[in-house]
């Protein structure tokens, strides 16, 4: 019997809601796992849903992220905001997964070529992992810890 698989889809920011709330906003009212953005024409959801050898996919989202068209640094950029995989499926290379084929969308979708984050200290090691660099000091964010701003200069784009 061939077990499920998994596969990374775009998708509409309803299907990831939950699992934002549950990862990234626990305690938090469900409406905090909405961000100001994700209703915007250019912004590029991405959900890592469970498909059975049927070809028929799960309903529910084991790992999310998004990328809105922002600017950064006084450049146009992508950026990655809302990245979450659901603990049972943490330390198997999705997150890893995520990442690649955002920044895969991103390089093809639009001419900006840098990605940036504010990334939670416990995660910034993912994503030094994955080239990209720490670009500012510790600051707090009230509902979500202590961050640092990150970025990543997409391939192709040397600026």
């Amino acid at each position: 019997m061939t077990s499920a698989k998994i596969e990374i889809r775009r998708v509409g920011v309803e299907k990831i809601l939950d699992l934002r709330h549950r990862i990234l906003r626990a305690g938090l009212p469900r409406e905090s796992a909405r961000f100001e953005g994700d209703e915007a024409e250019t912004t590029l959801h991405f959900a890592a849903v469970m498909v059975e050898p049927s070809g028929q996919a799960r309903r529910q989202a084991v790992g999310c992220l998004s990328l809105m068209l922002n600017s950064f640094l006084a450049e146009t950029a992508w950026q990655l905001r809302g990245m979450a995989v659901e603990e049972a499926h943490q330390g198997r290379g999705l997150g890893r997964e995520l990442l690649a084929h955002a920044e895969e969308a991103a390089a093809s979708e639009n001419d900006a070529g840098l990605l940036w984050c504010n990334a939670r200290l416990p995660a910034a090691g993912f994503y030094q992992k994955h080239g990209w660099r720490t670009v500012s000091e510790v600051f707090e964010i009230p509902t979500a810890g202590p961050h640092v701003k990150m970025s990543k200069r997409l391939k192709g784009n040397p600026r």
